[in-house]
């Protein structure tokens, strides 16, 4: 019988899928870890191709160019914990345990914050992330709705400014702080800046 039937050929393209599934996954990988250690402006495809045991050709072929491959590769959710349950008086405290936990398990983070600083485009993927998924949070616990912006940009510097120094700039005085001390400092101050009386 020289015919092919289905059942022998679906697996080779089963195979083909797998193959373009693990080289994707290899590419963002090792995109990831290359723009948190390098910056956009230093990380470059063929680096980046050769941390992920790839030909350059592959990641230009599934990304088109690096700002493509860099939005592909640092797509955040924040997983921003349900406040319905804290106690107004503890949000604050919640928020910057929440925002700890992400800094010190998520090197995406810390790639879009290098990112930030030095290019367009990474900066304006911080503000999104501001605009949609820490504005929300501050709307609702805030006790002056004309004031939301504010309040919530003060707790956004609060906590990136958390994350420059200990995570990217690495300043010894700030890497060297427990977590119950980063709690006990910046909770009160946080939650100032989302109930506190206006000034």
């Amino acid at each position: 019988m020289t015919g092919t039937s289905s059942r022998d050929t679906a697996p080779v393209g089963g195979s083909a899928a797998r193959r373009s599934d693990a080289s994707r996954s290899a590419i963002l990988a090792a995109a990831r870890e290359r723009f948190a250690a390098d910056g956009y402006e230093r990380a470059t495809i063929r680096a980046i191709a050769r941390d992920a045991h790839i030909d350059p050709s592959m990641v230009m072929r599934y990304f088109g160019n690096k700002d493509g491959l860099f939005a592909a590769a640092v797509t955040l959710d924040l997983r921003m914990p349900d406040l319905s349950q804290v106690p107004r008086t503890e949000v604050g405290h919640a928020l910057v345990g929440h925002f700890l936990a992400l800094w010190e398990e998520n090197e995406e983070l810390t790639a879009v914050l290098r990112v930030g600083i030095t290019n367009a485009a990474g900066a304006e993927r911080l503000q999104g992330i501001f605009r949609n998924q820490v504005v929300p949070v501050a709307q609702r616990v805030c006790p002056d709705p004309e004031q939301v912006q504010t309040r919530a940009g003060l707790c956004a510097a609060q906590l990136m400014g958390l994350a420059l120094t200990r995570y990217v700039l690495r300043l010894p005085p700030v890497v060297a702080l427990g977590r119950p001390e980063i709690l006990a400092w910046l909770g009160p101050t946080v939650q100032r800046y989302l109930t506190a009386p206006s000034p």
